[in-house]
Formats: structure tokens, sequence, C-alpha cells
């Protein structure tokens, strides 16, 4: 297959950052007439399937993004609907200039001084202040409330055909299979784990002695191993399963590296910009879970700067049998215990009171937004020590952090199991 001119300009930016550049000023030139000068690609932490950057041009400041998926061009959807989140009363960024065109979909945008959220929040992670972190939550709830207000009035019924046709799945399910044949295992879930060696500090697997066992992660034993989990979620976030919770209007993606934050009169306010898969008829229980796991269980550090972590967290594993047993000091920060606080009492537990007073809660809700949790960190990027930028300290906590996620503890509550209770609208 031709490489895509988006995963061609992707390629150059990490490898020969001038002829990225010069092939990123073609492709602006031949989208949208610009005559391009002074591009600069930013490389955070947070691109981890995108690329964002700045240019100038007639004189005025730009911002770009895209999002470049492998085998793009095989699936279904369209990305980037900035105006269904506008029209639906979300706080959005329109794009000054646009192209959805497979493999050259980009999002200019008017360049803005102000931060993203993720950058306000790593820098509460590394120095807690009471103050900053008060605003932070303030931010939180403000945007929960304007969420919960358009996925309830938008909340319907839909059929499994127009929740297949939704991009969200990109996200999801479709990284477990081969773009184009649809075979199962493929895609991501494949390239980066089946038959492979997985290094942590003090033990080393292959995938199948790897995938059996279960993990007991700071003395707590998890019911479901990743093998189990990964074959749970290929069967239960299929697209045409996920109907029976109804669909909503969301931006499906809103990752804090996807939201500006500005004060206006002292108050903190959020925006959304980069939608890629947004949609109307988004499965009700994933429209929120990406920013869930993303803004909150993905940090301090780990997933976005494994080195960093590495140096600041330990990590030793130990193996029994059919168990695979990590200690580890990574916890959550208080600014990301108080976010998923906000994100509980503010969204979750009223939508999912909605869900149930309108018949469309399933049964295994909990498990479906496990399932999806899951696959959050495991395909988003590849957790394997020495594939990325993984160490053997930021995977044994990643897959930790992973399990943890997808899998019921057999005894006593973690984080994840807590804030299930907590949002579950039978509990008093």
């Amino acid at each position: 297959m031709t490489e895509s001119r988006t995963a061609e300009i992707r390629r150059f930016a990490r490898s020969d950052e001038e002829r990225g550049h010069a092939l990123l000023a073609d492709l602006l030139r031949d989208l949208f007439g610009l005559t391009v000068e002074n591009v600069r690609f930013n490389h955070d932490q947070y691109s981890l399937n995108s690329l964002n950057g700045f240019f100038d041009a007639g004189g005025k400041a730009y911002f770009f993004k895209f999002h470049q998926e492998e085998g793009e061009e095989e699936m279904s959807g369209e990305y980037y609907r900035a105006d269904i989140l506008a029209k639906a009363g979300l706080p959005v960024d329109q794009p000054v200039h646009m192209s959805v065109q497979p493999g050259e979909q980009i999002l200019i945008y008017r360049r803005r001084t102000d931060p993203r959220f993720s950058d306000v929040l790593r820098a509460l992670d590394l120095a807690p202040d009471p103050s900053g972190e008060a605003l932070a939550f303030d931010a939180e709830r403000g945007l929960s409330v304007r969420l919960l207000d358009v996925m309830r009035e938008t909340l319907h019924p839909v059929t499994p055909e127009a929740v297949a046709e939704e991009p969200i799945h990109r996200l999801f399910y479709e990284r477990l299979i081969d773009p184009r044949s649809q075979a199962l295992p493929g895609g991501r879930y494949e390239s980066f784990y089946i038959g492979q060696t997985f290094r942590f500090p003090g033990v080393t697997l292959e995938w199948g002695d790897f995938s059996r066992r279960r993990f007991v992660v700071n003395g707590r034993r998890y019911k479901r191993s990743v093998g189990e989990l990964f074959e749970a979620a290929a069967v239960r976030l299929n697209p045409r399963r996920l109907a029976d919770a109804g669909g909503v209007t969301a931006h499906g993606d809103a990752h804090n590296a996807n939201v500006w934050y500005s004060l206006q009169d002292g108050r903190p306010e959020l925006s959304f910009f980069d939608p890629a898969f947004a949609g109307r008829d988004v499965p009700s229980l994933l429209a929120e879970v990406k920013s869930t796991f993303h803004n909150i269980l993905a940090h301090p550090l780990w997933l976005y700067d494994p080195g960093e972590a590495s140096k600041r967290y330990s990590a030793v594993a130990r193996l029994e049998p059919g168990l695979l047993i990590v200690d580890t000091d990574w916890d959550l920060t208080s600014v990301r215990r108080g976010l998923l606080k906000v994100k509980a009492e503010m969204l979750w537990r009223p939508f999912l009171a909605e869900l149930r007073s309108k018949g469309l809660l399933p049964a295994d809700w909990r498990e479906v937004i496990r399932l999806a949790l899951f696959l959050c960190p495991t395909l988003v990027m590849n957790l394997r020590a020495g594939a990325t930028s993984h160490t053997e300290i930021s995977s044994a906590i990643g897959f930790s952090v992973a399990v943890m996620v997808g899998s019921e503890p057999e005894e006593g509550k973690d984080h994840v199991s807590a804030f299930l209770d907590a949002i579950d609208p039978g509990n008093a």
C-alpha cells in the first residue's frame, strides 16, 4: 500500500525534520493554497498517534494538528466533524482550514497562547499546589456540566449499523483487528504483543506465558489475565454489540492534550480542539472513557513520559505459579484523584442514572467500561520495554494499571473499583 502523505510527514518529523517541513508545506499548499513559512514540529510527549506544530502564512500564525491511523484508507466513517460538537453546544475551537480526505486529514487553527489542560495538570503533578488544583477542579466541573447536558439532550436509541459507522471504534475495536481483512487478532494487538517478549525488573516472559498469568499488584490479586481481557474486549467491544446503551453526541477522544485551558475574569474554562473522532451516534458508554483514562489514570508520567517515571518510581516483579507479582510505589497524585472524583460525581454517575431511567443501562455496564479502559493504554502505544520509549519499570507500571482498570480485584477495592462503585446508580 502507498504510504499516505500524513504518514510520510510523521515519519520524516522523527528522522529528517527539514524534509518533513517541506512535505508539510507542500501538503498545505495543495490543500488550502497556503504559502507556508517557519514550520515547526511540536515534539511533545502527548503526540502518540498524531503530529502538531506551528507555521506562518500571510503574516498570520497558525497551529496545525493531524491524527494518522494505520490502515485509515480502508476504514469507514469520517474524521473531524467539529461542527457536530459546536451545534450541540459544546465548547470547541473551530478550525480555519480542514481536510478530511484519507491520508490527508489535517486541521488548521489560529494560533493560541493558552496552555493545554494537559500541561497545566502535569505541572501540578510535579509540584502540587492547592490553589492550582482548586482551579483545575473548577475547570473540570464546568466542562462536566456542559458535557452532561449535551449527553442527556442527545441520548437516543441507535441501531447497530449506525453505531458501527462511528469513527470512535478506531480507538478501540479496530486496533484489535486487521484493518483490511478484519481478521482477529490483528492490528496493533497482534503487532505489539502476540509472539513478543515482555521484560520487567527481575522477570522476562514470552507472550504465551505472560498473557495467561494473573497479576498481583502491591499484594492485590486480579481476576483476569491480560490475554483474557483482550479476548473479552474483542467480543464485547465489537461495534455491533454497543448499541444497547444508546448513542450520544460526543468528542470521543477528549484527552487533555486536545483541550485548551484559559482564565476568563479569573475563572477557568476548558474548550476542545482536534475532534478527530466526534460523532452523533457515539456509543454512550464509550463517550467519556478515553478522557477518563488518559486524563487521570495515565498519570503521573508513566504513559506519556516513561523515562521520567522510571526515575521517580520503582517497580519490581517476580513469579509464582500462574502469577506475575508486581510491587511499585507509583500511585495517582492528589490532582488526579480529585479529577476522578469530579468526573464520577458530575458526569458519570448522573449520566448512568439517566441511562437507567431510559432503560438503556446494560446489566454488564461495568464490564463495558472496564474493557474500554483496558484498551486505552495497551493499544495507544506499545507498552513493552524497549519497543518504543518504555523501560522495564514503566512497562511493569503500565501493565499493572491496565489490569487494574480492566479486571475486578479478587478482594478489596482499588481506585477503579471504588470509582465504579461511586458511579453505580444503584448504590445509595
